[in-house]
């Protein structure tokens, strides 16, 4: 099959940082490409009535553990950001606008944010860190910055979470493949196993 592979994630997840240095490269190897979808993780947190796995007693120091260990492991810069976790909207509209007009700059502002947020501790919350994200990329600031407040590119987001959670996501990283459903970046393994076999 060749319909793209459905990549969900928030700019705040830390599993959704790590799926996201793999996960091009690992559906590439089977001629597939992916489409990436931020959405708004609270509301799929709201909906299955979970709680920040930081807060969560003793998991949440088992978090930080593992994240440290996976940053190790895979060789990707790494930091905790003293502000953690955050609200993503701003990027997450930013993606969507730039997709809309260049689906290759909108995937390099994702790794930009991603890199900003959990490679150098950059609180990314405000438009402005946003603008300044894209910037460099050739992305007209000023553009940017209105977009982001563009009603229209509002309710894209919300309809793209709305539709990731009819769709079953309930976490970041989550991955779709022609319906099955994917939760976590180790289950980038299965994966590739699914995507070579066809299922099972």
């Amino acid at each position: 099959m060749s319909d793209p592979v459905l990549f969900y994630f928030d700019f705040s997840s830390p599993y959704g940082y790590f799926a996201a240095q793999k996960i091009d490269e690992t559906v590439a190897d089977f001629g597939r490409r992916v489409t990436w979808k931020p959405i708004m993780l609270g509301a799929a947190m709201k909906e299955t009535g979970n709680v920040l796995l930081i807060d969560q007693p003793i998991k949440g120091d088992y978090c930080r553990r593992d994240w440290n260990r996976l940053a190790r492991y895979m060789e990707v810069p790494w930091t905790m950001p003293d502000k953690f976790p955050i609200a993503t909207l701003a990027a997450a509209r930013a993606f969507y606008w730039l997709d809309d007009g260049d689906p290759a700059l909108a995937r390099k502002f994702a790794d930009a944010a991603f890199h900003a947020y959990f490679g150098e501790g950059t609180d990314i919350t405000e438009a402005e860190t946003v603008a300044d994200i894209a910037e460099p990329l050739g992305v007209d600031r000023d553009a940017l910055l209105t977009a982001v407040q563009d009603p229209a590119i509002k309710e894209r987001l919300k309809i793209e979470t709305t539709q990731a959670l009819e769709a079953g996501v309930f976490g970041s990283p989550f991955v779709i493949i022609d319906g099955e459903p994917f939760w976590g970046s180790d289950r980038l393994w299965m994966i590739r196993r699914w995507l070579k076999s066809g299922g099972w």
